[in-house]
């Protein structure tokens, strides 16, 4: 493996480790910038969220251990550490951490469920307001209906991504 090694004065060294505090610390931010410049990370990858009177841990792991937690945090789009805080976090009862491909999903269902919702209230309003007969109110329904099954799909993709969350914290398949 590979190391790099540079000299900084005192004031930049200081200003650098305070702001890649957000990242993990020095060596995990200098990581990350280099696999930035060399295409193997995203640009648009976004720091730990550590919170306030948090505590570093560190432990030691077998080679296997590491790497499982390397391929786990890498499908998850997590750094390992952060994959292991989420585990912790998950244990200790605090709730859960999704994966960034989950957490798209869920913004994602989310922004559909308010379309329909708005829709759903805009038939409504308009079913209030006015005298419907026969065929005319018959369509209003049948637009009401459709949008209760869109919205009871959109429902199940959410519960769905969140079991699936519950179940891989949990250990299981």
């Amino acid at each position: 493996m590979a190391m790099f090694s540079l000299r900084l004065d005192d004031d930049l060294a200081n200003r650098f480790d305070t702001a890649a505090l957000a990242y993990g610390g020095r060596s995990a931010r200098l990581r990350q910038l280099v696999r930035q410049e060399a295409g193997a990370l995203p640009t648009s990858s976004r720091p730990s969220l550590a919170a306030a009177g948090s505590t570093r841990l560190m432990v030691r792991v077998r080679q296997a251990e590491a790497a499982f937690v390397a391929q786990e945090a890498e499908a998850m789009g997590l750094r390992p550490a952060t994959w292991v805080a989420a585990l912790v976090a998950h244990r200790a009862g605090e709730g859960l951490r999704f994966s960034a491909p989950a957490e798209r999903a869920l913004i994602a269902a989310h922004g559909e469920i308010h379309r329909i919702g708005v829709n759903v209230n805009q038939i409504a309003r308009a079913l209030n307001t006015a005298v419907l007969e026969g065929r005319v109110l018959d369509l209003e329904m049948g637009e009401l209906a459709s949008l209760r099954r869109e919205l009871a799909g959109h429902m199940a993709d959410v519960r769905a991504s969140a079991s699936a969350q519950l179940a891989y914290w949990a250990g299981r398949p």
